[in-house]
Formats: C-alpha cells, structure tokens, sequence
C-alpha cells in the first residue's frame, strides 16, 4: 500500500531535514559548558514541572510504544488493550511508590542510589553493568527498526544498502545528540517530540472515529471483521494463545511491563532534573496525564488499523504490524495524490522519526553516564575524578555506545529482534525494580543483596530469555528453523522477577563473614537519611 508520488516523497524528506536541523540547532544552543556536570547530567535543575514531565513522557514512549503497541492492537485486539493500559499504569506505580524517594536519594545516575547506602567500586560497576544490559537491547531494536521503517517512509525497502544507510544516519545523530545536548539538550527534543506525537496522533484518532460517526462500537465491530479474527478480537488469546501455559505468559508480561518499563535507567534518570520534591510531583503528574492520553490515542489507532486496512495488508507489510499507523495515514488521507494525503502521510512520517531520533538519544545518554560517572569517575578514579575530564568521557563513551549499538543493528538488521524489547523490560523488572525497592525502602539490604539482585535478577531473565520460545521452536521467533526452546514462554518476568527479588533477600540474610558490620553500617547510613529519603525532611 506505499504507493504514494514524489511529491509526497519529497515531502517527506522536506519535513525530516527540517527536524533534524531543528532538533541540532536546539541541542546546540542548550548544550552544557565543558566543564558543568550538573548542567550536563541534570540541565541545572532548570525545568519546569510542565518542561520535565513532557521531557519525561517523551523519554517514556518510545518508538515501540508508538509503533510495536500500535501494531499489536491492530492485529491481536484485547491483548494489545492490556499491554497499552499496562504502559500506562507502569509510569503511575513510577509516580506513587518510587519518584520522590528517587528524587531526594539520587544525583545524576542509578549508581548515585544504589551506591547511597553501600558506597564502593562493586556496586557502581554492578549499576553500569545492568544500565548497560537493560539500554543496549533497546538501542537495537530502535535503530533496527529505524532501518526498515525509513526504508518503508521512503519507498525503498528493496535499495540495497538502504537500510543500513538509514540505520548510521539515526545512530549517528543520537551520539551527536547526546553528546553535545546533555539532559538539557534531550530533553527539549523530547518535548518537541511528545508534542507533536500528541498532535498527530490525536488528528489519526479524531479522523478515524469520524469515519465511523463518531461511534466507538461501529469502530470495534469495523476492527473485528478487518482483523478477521471476529468476535476472538476482543478476547485475550490471539498474541500468545489461549493454553493455560499461554494465559500464564500473557499475565506475566503484564506484570514485567508494570514493574519494569518505568524502572528503566534512561526514565529514572530524568527525575533527577526537578529542582526538588514538589517539583518532581508536579512534573510526574504532567506525564502520568500525558501518558495515558497518548495510550488511549494509540488504543484508538491501533482499532482503526484493524478497521480499515486490515490484518491482511498490515502482515503483508510487516509481520509485527510496526507500518500499521503509517499505513492507516494513507488510506485516511484519501486519494493518494491529493493535498491532505500528503500532509496526513508526512506528518505521521515525521511523527515516526522524530520519534525514533529522541528515543534512541535518550538512552544513549543514560548509557553514556552510567560509564562515565559510574564506571570512570566512581570506580576507577574513586570520585576524584574532574568535572571537565568527567564531562570528556561522557562524551566520548556516547560515541562509544552510539558505534556499539549501531554495529549491532546493522548485523541484525533482517532479524526480529523486537525480543530484545522484552528482554530489556524483563531485566528492568527483575534486577533494576528489586534493586531500586529493597534499597529505598528496606534497612536490612546489604551490599551482598544488591549485587546478588542486580546480577542474579539480569542472568535469569537474560538466560531464560535465550531458551525461551520467543528465540527458538515457533514459527514467530528469532530463529524460526531452530529449537533450543527449554522455557515454556515468551516473557520471563513469571519466574525472574521473584528470583530477582528472592536473591538480594537471600544475599541480605546470608552474608555471615561481613554480615554483622555490612548490616550495621547499611542499616545506619540508611536511618540516617531515611527522613529526606521519604519525606523530603531534613
């Protein structure tokens, strides 16, 4: 169905150089002095609640909550429901268990918790070790998807070189982003991103219930015939299967999605940038409202694929139903030479990109200031480190992450790698969600628990990953022609999230040699601070 003219094309293209040289100019201008961690790490502080809660909603819906969420709900109905609630009630458990102890515990990066209580090399290597295996993956999966999805823009998926091409450009910019933005600089994409994601996709929504006077249920019963599943549509069952074992997976990756999506150390980070604790509220109160406005758009949306384009057309184009919103674009704008064919379809063409530029620019950064602050200025300079060498590194590591994830994707480019998506949530939900818990809120965690739960909870859920049957044994895996399959589901979050949170309890309660001084100073560092932990007191 892309079978739009050149012009269109041309348009396009018009559209993404304008945001490219916009978003450049604007990560230029904020960038930080050479020399100013707090600028680079936090943007001074400077944001208001409204700037940092979009920056925050921005940070959060990335290009697999817009396009992967989409996809799903066009083709599996329900369970594409749950997922998109699922998101949104991630962010609000982020807003009311764990935003403002992470805000008065915190600094720059997750290590700067983490390490508050239990200082030491091991525990800052452990936090860059996990930000790495929980970031990386998704860098992947953006910028894969980043390759096939401008190819699919711009109406040459068969150009050989293409992809990769599309695939360097967006890498490229992301480390130019993150580099020279810093939090700051990010975070002004974000916000125009999430503005014009709002935008756009309230237009599609809008347009969509006016193809169907307005009516939700003749948009339900359109989706139900187009996704010829019929009335199945609107029952749990048609991603993973209805089996008990299949139930069991499906609840599993809820439970993952709530716990671990906002967990994630690229989100985390940006509740550092509030001034201080009223604002961190004010701010989360701005993205939790985003948030859940964008999901029910993308709800709305997904439906309408379903509705009028259908299943069939929309696996034709990709089997994971990522095209389904562009594709929606086109048959809403009409004839596909006209003038509002053309606008419809390159706004959400621009939708998509800038999209997938501020997503992949935002983990970058967590990724580069993990290594940089963590890794170099805590672990191997034991904090002596400079702020102006601390400020080169972090640069430099952006361009280290940025080549590494690039390298990645271009050799997985004809994959399906959106496993990588639940990987990265999975290691978010069990090692960074028990890790995060147990040392805000728990005196007893010592320094044992947490490397057990930060280490423990990311091999399970990486090792089960690796043998489950979404990389082995079904016709949708990575490897469709292989079975190495030994565990029974798609997600892992069933069984590596309770590990994750068994093994810091279990490392806690075992460490017999350090156990009497490793509890006793944690449990002291801990009371001492646990007023302004979790009450903003001093």
């Amino acid at each position: 169905m892309n079978d739009f003219s050149s012009g269109t094309q041309a348009a396009v293209l018009i559209l993404f150089t304008t945001l490219v040289t916009v978003t450049l100019m604007m990560c230029v201008m904020a960038g930080p002095d050479r020399d100013d961690l707090t600028n680079f790490y936090t943007g001074y502080l400077s944001l208001t609640p409204l700037k940092n809660g979009l920056a925050i909603a921005g940070d959060y819906i990335s290009a697999a909550t817009v396009l992967s969420t989409t996809g799903i709900i066009a083709l599996a109905g329900y369970d594409g429901y749950v997922l998109a609630v699922s998101t949104a009630l991630s962010l609000v458990l982020l807003m009311f268990l764990l935003a403002e102890p992470l805000r008065n515990a915190g600094r720059f990066t997750m290590g700067d918790v983490l390490a508050r209580n239990m200082p030491g090399r091991a525990v800052r290597v452990a936090a860059c070790v996990v930000t790495l295996s929980a970031t990386l993956p998704f860098l992947v999966v953006q910028l894969s998807g980043a390759g096939s999805l401008l190819t699919f823009i711009l109406n040459m998926p068969h150009v050989a070189g293409a992809r990769t091409a599309c695939i360097v450009i967006v890498g490229s910019l992301m480390i130019i982003y993150a580099a020279i933005g810093g939090m700051r600089g990010t975070a002004l994409i974000q916000m125009i991103k999430i503005i014009i994601l709002l935008g756009t996709s309230l237009v599609v929504a809008a347009l969509v219930l006016n193809r169907f006077d307005w009516s939700p249920g003749g948009v339900l019963r359109a989706a139900q015939q187009g996704s010829g599943a019929g009335p199945a549509f609107l029952e749990q069952g048609l991603q993973l299967g209805t089996s008990t074992l299949d139930r069991l997976d499906f609840v599993g990756l809820q439970i993952t999605v709530v716990l671990g999506v906002a967990c994630l150390p690229h989100i985390t980070m940006r509740l550092y940038s509030a001034r201080d604790v009223p604002a961190v509220r004010r701010s989360m109160s701005w993205a939790v409202g985003t948030v859940t406005t964008f999901c029910l758009l993308v709800i709305i949306m997904g439906t309408g694929a379903a509705a009028l384009v259908g299943s069939r057309y929309i696996t034709a184009a990709d089997p994971q139903g990522r095209a389904s919103v562009l594709m929606l674009s086109q048959v809403l704008g009409g004839a596909p030479d006209s003038a509002g064919s053309t606008i419809l379809y390159s706004a959400v063409a621009g939708m998509v990109f800038i999209t997938l530029l501020s997503s992949v620019a935002g983990m970058t950064l967590a990724a580069a200031s993990s290594l940089a602050h963590d890794l170099f200025a805590h672990a191997a300079r034991r904090g002596q480190a400079e702020p102006r060498t601390e400020m080169t590194v972090a640069a430099w590591t952006s361009v280290a992450v940025g080549t590494v994830a690039i390298g990645l994707a271009t050799v997985v480019q004809h994959w399906d790698v959106g496993v990588l998506t639940t990987l990265a949530i999975c290691i978010g939900a069990s090692a960074v969600a028990p890790a995060l818990t147990y040392s805000l809120f728990w005196r007893g965690f010592t320094r044992t628990g947490l490397l057990a739960t930060l280490y423990g909870g990311a091999a399970c859920a990486m090792v089960l990953m690796v043998f489950s049957k979404a990389v082995s044994g079904t016709p949708s895996a990575v490897f469709p022609d292989a079975d190495f399959a030994l565990f029974p589901m798609q997600s892992t979050g069933l069984v590596s999230i309770p590990f994750g949170y068994l093994a810091g309890w279990l490392g806690s309660r075992s460490d017999r040699r350090h156990r009497a001084a490793d509890s006793r100073e944690s449990r002291r560092l801990y009371e001492e601070s646990e007023a302004r932990l979790l009450a903003a007191a001093e």
